[in-house]
């Protein structure tokens, strides 16, 4: 079984996507930051607590 992720509020009120720099939605199921600009729909993946955010290995939600 999957570790369940854990971000702190601290850096989730401070990251942004870097496509267009809207906050994140977390999807803990999915262990995911995802953007809440619904034109961008970028998903980016959290390995080992730690959010990767590069564009290149986001995934699309549109």
């Amino acid at each position: 079984m999957a570790e369940a992720m854990e971000l702190s509020s601290e850096l989730l009120a401070i990251v942004a996507c870097p496509a267009c720099h809207a906050k994140f939605a977390v999807d803990y199921d999915a262990n995911e930051l995802v953007c809440t600009n619904q034109s961008c729909g970028l998903a980016y993946p959290v390995r080992g607590n730690i959010p990767v955010l590069l564009v290149d290995q986001a995934r699309s939600t549109l």
